[in-house]
Order: C-alpha cells, then structure tokens, then sequence
C-alpha cells in the first residue's frame, strides 16, 4: 500500500504554493462560468489572502507537503480545522494536490489518507470539501474513499 507522510509548508514553499493555487483556482472559476477571466486570478490571490491573513501562521490552518517513504515529495494540502459552515468538529479541505509527474499511482488516497488523519489528531470529527464537477479523478476518488454528497449545485447551458 502506498503511503504517504506529511508536513509543514515552508516558507518558499508557501510562496510558489499561493501563486500555483490561485492560478489553478482561477482556472476552475472561470471553466465552472462561475467568473469572469478578467481578474480571475487577482480575487483568487484575495480569496487566499483573506483565508490565510497570517500565511503559514494563520491559527487553526493546516498547510502540508506530502511525501512519499523515500522522501520525495507527492503533493499538498490545505485543511482548515474550523469550516467554513461554523460546524463544530467539522473541518474544510481547501486544496489537495499530488504532484503531476506522480498521479495514477496511487498517492491521491494516500495523500488524503494522511490528510484525514491530520485534520482528526488535530480534533476534527469530519471532513468536508468542494469539488468541481468537472474533475471526474477526484470525484470518483472522494466518492470511494467515503465522502457523501451534502449538497449540489447544477447547471445546463441553454
């Protein structure tokens, strides 16, 4: 089974980290029609900004870098262990991410497997994320690893 340790962000890492996540975010907004492209990535820096107003130090975040059993690393998460619905014990995954050279192989679960077990030592009772429709992979991999749908937004193009 492939394993997958966690820790804290850097420095450097969170720097390179916040531009690629508001780049990504951006994109997804955008592809989801839910923003314009115009200043797209600009409300992402600030929607960041505004989650994490002490970067690294923002009490109550998690912000890791996952590593596989040589020491490599396979990607990132953000969890906030207060959600963003104000349920008690319920945290929120902002961003989970494996590195693209090593998707397919299995660190995805693995990722999110140590992640779940952050955001429970940390004293979490549930974790809850948003997904966009679109990214089929990590549906079909929060749907197997448990996660139930709690809410869903649709849309057709008319």
């Amino acid at each position: 089974m492939t394993t997958v340790t966690l820790r804290p962000m850097t420095p450097a890492e969170f720097e390179e980290w916040q531009e690629q996540l508001a780049q990504d975010y951006a994109q997804e907004q955008v592809a989801a029609g839910r923003w314009p492209r115009e200043g797209a990535v600009q409300r992402a820096r600030e929607e960041s900004a505004g989650l994490l107003p002490e970067g690294l130090d923002t009490p109550r975040m998690l912000v890791l870098r996952g590593h596989d059993a040589d020491g490599e690393p396979v990607g990132r998460a953000w969890v906030a262990l207060d959600g963003p619905r104000g349920i008690p014990g319920a945290a929120f995954l902002y961003d989970i991410e494996v590195v693209e050279e090593r998707r397919g192989r299995g660190f995805g679960r693995a990722l999110l497997v140590a992640v779940e077990d952050a955001a429970r030592q940390a004293g979490a009772t549930t974790l809850e994320l948003n997904v966009f429709g679109q990214n089929r992979t990590a549906v079909a991999l929060y749907d197997s690893a448990g996660y139930d749908v709690v809410t869903q937004q649709m849309r057709k193009t008319l």
